[in-house]
């Protein structure tokens, strides 16, 4: 059975609720496997065997639920200003549409006896047909919702306007259609705001690269370049495409990725980023990436997507939402059998507004994910966002996360009867291949003291503890002190923190006083020395620590692989606590360990060599995750710059949201209860709850749209 995976737009859908039912019925299609629709990114993405699934077989299922797959045509993004000066006039419109409609229908209507008039000048059956003509399109989709035996937000307020009908109210049920099809627009307006920060953040990527060819340059669509073409980007165009730079000079801006104002510069052999902005210079650019395989492009997938990772929350209020529509039903009939009042009845089935319980927290979560991703936060979903709300614990991997994550050896020590050279060699060797920080400082130093290696005969690599290859017929390890122990024919070391009193030991023990790494060599099962590396403590780090205690965090602990003196050190300097000499397993061990403890764990490092304990902590955050698959795909929240000041402005953006979708949910909850009271006991005619309908909408986009500002 063959599979693959299909993404198609979906059009028309405006809360949760409307996401479930174009996946229920993708998902009654045989040869269907599973779908995922996304309401912030308008699509759905399926798992399906083609041999029994067609795309009209899917837009037929799509349309049968109410909505609609446009054709690709239709999918070409508009301009950002267009965009802008578009929104803006549905802004004015929207709100100019709602106080308009709720004067003229409230205030002429009621007050002055214009629908009184009305109903007694214009014949019933006129009127109906006039209301079933208007509310035609919200009445389908009720009906289709009725055969697939759903209940739909619309299908109270459907009961309502035939309840006004049925005893004569003909202008009462046209008031109503009308706020009904004034609410569907609240409400799209409502979700097209949330997803503006999403669609601005994708309209920053180009669509045309200057592709160099053996005729000239050529002005070509993005999708028709390839890995291995050369493009080429002028002053003040973006780069379209992730690449190495062949030739050139430039300065670029790349808050698209990282969120940072500051601009870098880039020459031969720079790595560059697509929808990264080339301020002054020129570059000609070797392809590796286009499209959705960018960095770029991943972060605007994952943003999407995020959507999917719903947080608990949500996952009540949804909960809640699929009984409220039968709670009201039920209160809707016992205002008939206690009060024999149709319209009473009407304005109940009228007022409940079920939609708002569906989009307080999604719009909310994708105003913040959008907004977060222009500031260099890449957040995964609301899960996310909500257990970093509640975190009180946060564990940090040292190199590349506390520290700059580019060491330099400082010291060779070699042992009695060896020469630095003769050491470095070997070590420098035996590293060849290792993708280790320490390993690449090692390297460096050697080709600048232009020593030159040896290529391996078997090289073995493990992380946490160091390398072994064979050199020359030697076995050559390098690596920490529990490792490099096992490597030695007998115990040259002595125990851990009692080693013999040589000068090589004397001074390890020096060097890990102020906080130096240790890598220990041994050649042919002879311990032949040590190299002493040193990482600079990122700058930012002590105030960005302090700003993360005062917002709630209790616990910090250093995990690290490095000795327990050099831990000490780095730990005292940040009035932290540690743990050392660890291997990748044990991280993971204490993550459990805390969470078995019923404690909320952040876990902080680099992506790489941290990755299952990025996956275990309940948020795992993993620091310049630009241009880094690996970080991207293993952490909860990647930081598209490396800057500490991120962690706690995390911090704050999570809290900002939960607060804000607490508000929405308590809004909504409040102007339910209070709206279905007043016309249950009749004080609230049809005609004023249809007006008030809309508010619970317009509450949560106002409120939610503060955390595009953030």
């Amino acid at each position: 059975m063959s599979s693959k995976t299909l993404e198609i737009p979906v059009k028309g859908m405006d809360c949760a609720d409307c996401t479930r039912h174009v996946a229920s019925a993708l998902s009654a299609l045989p040869g269907v496997h599973k779908v995922d629709v996304f309401l912030a990114s308008e699509k759905a993405i399926l798992e399906l065997d083609p041999e029994h699934v067609t795309l009209p077989m899917i837009r037929q299922a799509v349309a049968a639920a109410g909505y609609s797959v446009p054709e690709p045509a239709s999918q070409a993004k508009d301009p950002l200003t267009a965009q802008a000066v578009t929104f803006s006039r549905k802004v004015l419109g929207l709100f100019g549409l709602v106080f308009g409609a709720v004067l003229l229908f409230v205030v002429l209507g009621e007050w002055l006896g214009v629908f009184k008039k009305m109903t007694a000048y214009i014949p019933w059956h006129l009127g109906t047909v006039a209301v079933l003509l208007a509310g035609f399109p919200v009445f389908i989709n009720v009906v289709r919702a009725a055969l697939r035996r759903t209940i739909i937000a619309h299908t109270l307020m459907t009961l309502g306007v035939l309840a006004a009908l049925a005893v004569g109210e003909w202008t009462t049920a046209a008031v109503v259609v009308f706020f009904m099809r004034v609410g569907d627009y609240v409400e799209k307006f409502t979700s097209e705001r949330a997803r503006r920060a999403v669609k601005n953040l994708a309209a920053l990527a180009p669509q045309t690269a200057r592709l160099e060819t053996e005729e000239g340059e050529i002005e070509a669509p993005i999708s028709q370049v390839k890995p291995g073409d050369t493009v080429v980007i002028r002053p003040g165009e973006k780069i379209p495409v992730d690449g190495e730079v062949l030739s050139g000079l430039a300065t670029i801006d790349q808050a698209a990725i990282t969120g940072e104002s500051m601009p870098v510069d880039a020459g031969p052999g720079s790595r560059v980023f697509a929808a990264t902005l080339v301020r002054l210079g020129s570059l000609r650019v070797r392809v590796n990436h286009v499209g959705e395989d960018t960095t770029f492009g991943k972060v605007i997938r994952l943003v999407e997507q995020a959507e999917a990772r719903r947080a608990e929350v949500q996952r009540l209020a949804d909960r809640f939402s699929s009984w409220y529509l039968p709670i009201v039903s039920v209160i809707a009939l016992l205002t008939f059998l206690l009060r024999r009042d149709p319209l009473a009845v009407t304005a109940v089935l009228v007022v409940a507004c079920s939609c708002s319980f569906a989009l307080a927290t999604p719009i909310a979560i994708m105003a913040s994910v959008g907004a977060s991703a222009r500031r260099g936060l890449l957040i995964k979903g609301g899960k996310y966002l909500e257990a970093l709300a509640r975190a009180d614990v946060l564990l940090v991997d040292k190199t590349g996360t506390l520290t700059l994550g580019k060491p330099h050896i400082c010291e060779i020590f070699p042992a009695a009867g060896l020469d630095e050279e003769y050491l470095l060699r070997m070590a420098a060797s035996a590293e060849r291949y290792s993708e280790h920080p320490l390993a690449e400082a090692v390297r460096k130093l050697a080709e600048k003291r232009g020593t030159s290696p040896i290529t391996p005969q078997d090289f073995t690599a493990l992380p946490g503890l160091g390398v072994k290859a064979r050199l020359e017929g030697k076995e050559v390890w390098v690596g920490n002190y529990q490792f490099i122990s096992e490597s030695l024919r007998v115990s040259q070391l002595g125990s851990a923190g009692n080693e013999p009193d040589t000068a090589l030991f004397a001074r390890v023990r020096e060097l890990e006083a102020h906080g130096k790494t240790i890598l220990y060599v041994s050649i042919a099962g002879q311990l032949a020395g040590i190299l002493a590396a040193e990482d600079a403590l990122r700058p930012e780090m002590p105030l960005a620590l302090e700003e993360t205690k005062r917002l709630g965090i209790e616990k910090i602990e250093l995990l690290t692989g490095d000795e327990e003196r050099t831990a000490a050190e780095l730990a005292n300097l940040l009035n932290i606590s540690y743990r050392a000499s660890l291997l990748p397993e044990e991280k993971i061990a204490i993550v459990q360990q805390y969470q078995s403890a019923g404690r909320i764990v952040v876990m902080i490092g680099d992506g790489v060599n941290d990755a299952p304990a990025l996956a275990q902590a309940d948020v795992g955050i993993a620091m310049g995750a630009a241009g880094s698959d690996i970080a991207i795909e293993a952490a909860h929240i990647a930081l598209m710059r490396d800057d500490w000041r991120l962690i706690p402005e995390a911090l704050r953006i999570a809290r900002r949201t939960m607060n804000v979708i607490k508000v929405n949910l308590a809004f909504t909850a409040v102007y339910n209860l209070v709206g279905v009271s007043l016309a249950a006991l009749g004080i609230l005619p049809p005609i004023a709850a249809a007006a008030a309908q809309s508010l619970p909408d317009l509450g949560i986009l106002g409120n939610s749209s503060r955390l595009l500002k953030q």
